[in-house]
């Protein structure tokens, strides 16, 4: 009896240990992306994007439920501005299209990688 706890406590903790050192992070397809290289300024890149092509619906008063007025409210919305910019699980925005350039979509997802800074 005592050989086959030792066996299983082996197994138990090899079996522990192989999990810990392969276990890897799960990314979402943007994460990995080698065009995030320089750090993205909210207020110089991705505010003045979100000002000239959404502020006129969802600017400060809008009925729309998206509000995008400061650095919260847009951090906080971040999966939603980027699944409406790419027409993924929301409506495309801006409303009526057509589709935001590609360069200006990955501005907004490099600001997301890399923490949503509020610089």
């Amino acid at each position: 009896m005592k050989k086959i706890e030792l066996n299983f406590l082996l197994f138990f903790i090899l079996a522990s240990i192989v999990s810990l050192f392969s276990c890897t992070k799960d990314k979402t397809p943007y994460l990995a992306d080698p065009n995030c290289v320089d750090t993205v300024s909210f207020s110089a890149s991705v505010l003045p994007i979100l000002q000239q092509n959404c502020f006129s619906c969802h600017g400060v008063g809008n009925t729309t439920g998206f509000v995008f007025s400061n650095h919260v409210n847009i951090s906080s919305q971040s999966d939603a501005i980027i699944g409406a910019m790419q027409n993924q699980g929301f409506q495309l925005m801006p409303k009526g299209g057509p589709q935001l350039p590609d360069s200006t979509i990955q501005t907004i997802k490099c600001w997301i990688v890399q923490g949503k800074l509020d610089n």
